[in-house]
């Protein structure tokens, strides 16, 4: 493998729920890290992902370019992973994903950065309904344009600990008297946080992926009915489900976005409707995790280690075979 030796990484976004993990990968194979994020006093804790000063702070919003500059000074490699799953207020794809990708890419160019990896998302097109799918798309174009060697990462929904997938279907299982069920019958490949970290981590350093695209996804592919189920069973809660038509979905998902004008997440949007009716899973002959050498780890082997929280009882409920 050409492996770039050891030195200092820039990770837009790294503290973030893939961010955190990403920058501890390579703490462990011996890089200094800067993390830049718009509030560094919020991340203090990863300063600890490594060893005394080897993990430094900066503060950078990825849309103003004086400040991306400035993150990228003396960097040998960076990261983006900056993205939004909803716009709220200000924070708008096409600003965050398309605009503050050109930004690294372009930045990087000129501070000569080696390495560049930009992650992206399974079912990003530019040509999508979807406006999370079409910035992102666009952002891959914008990246390629800048930094044509860059590789882009394109992960199917990430789970783990502290992820807003899982959770958020078992905070709904142990809320609500039924649980609605949109686009049932979409397929999701859903792939673990660790093992995107890892697969980032490796393609920063190793050369030969230059210019290319992987796609990454677990070893199972799940209909979101069948994850709805998967929690229900995890959890203990014996829930009601109603499959909702799209119409329906798209109607309560613009009420329930409502929040997002004053700058509160929304539970569902008009934009995640649009996704979910397409599959999510890896194209065949794609890229991916076997290629790195990295044998993805399945739902339910980490999955059951946190939704037991949901349970009337957490941890201490009884538990039904």
């Amino acid at each position: 493998m050409a492996e770039l030796a050891p030195g200092l990484v820039t990770i837009f976004g790294g503290s973030g729920f893939v961010g955190a993990q990403v920058a501890r990968a390579l703490a462990r194979r011996g890089w200094r890290i800067r993390i830049a994020v718009r509030k560094p006093a919020l991340a203090h804790e990863l300063r600890m992902a490594g060893d005394v000063g080897q993990v430094q702070l900066t503060l950078c919003d990825i849309t103003n370019k004086e400040d991306v500059a400035a993150a990228l000074q003396g960097a040998d490699a960076a990261i983006n992973l900056v993205g939004i799953l909803c716009e709220t207020g200000a924070r708008k794809f096409d600003t965050v994903h398309v605009e503050g990708s050109r930004n690294v890419a372009e930045a990087a160019a000129a501070a000569g950065v080696k390495q560049l990896v930009q992650m992206s998302a399974l079912g990003a097109d530019a040509n999508s309904d979807a406006a999370y799918a079409r910035t992102k798309g666009e952002a891959e174009q914008a990246v390629r344009a800048a930094y044509p060697s860059a590789v882009i990462v394109r992960p199917s929904v990430i789970f783990g600990t502290e992820d807003q997938f899982l959770n958020r279907f078992g905070n709904m299982a142990a809320r609500m008297p039924v649980m609605p069920v949109v686009e049932g019958q979409s397929r999701l490949q859903p792939v673990h946080v660790l093992d995107v970290a890892e697969a980032i981590a490796r393609l920063t350093i190793d050369t030969r992926h230059a210019g290319e695209t992987f796609e990454l996804g677990g070893p199972a592919v799940w209909t979101m009915k069948e994850i709805i189920d998967y929690v229900l069973a995890e959890t203990g809660r014996d829930r009601f489900t109603v499959a909702l038509p799209t119409f329906a979905s798209k109607a309560i998902a613009s009420l329930v976005q409502i929040p997002a004008a004053i700058g509160l997440t929304p539970a569902l949007t008009v934009d995640q409707v649009k996704m979910l009716a397409s599959d999510n899973v890896v194209s065949d002959g794609a890229k991916g995790f076997a290629d790195l050498g990295i044998e993805p780890t399945g739902m339910k082997a980490i999955a059951e280690g946190y939704l037991w929280r949901y349970r009337n009882g957490g941890q201490y409920a009884a538990v039904t075979a």
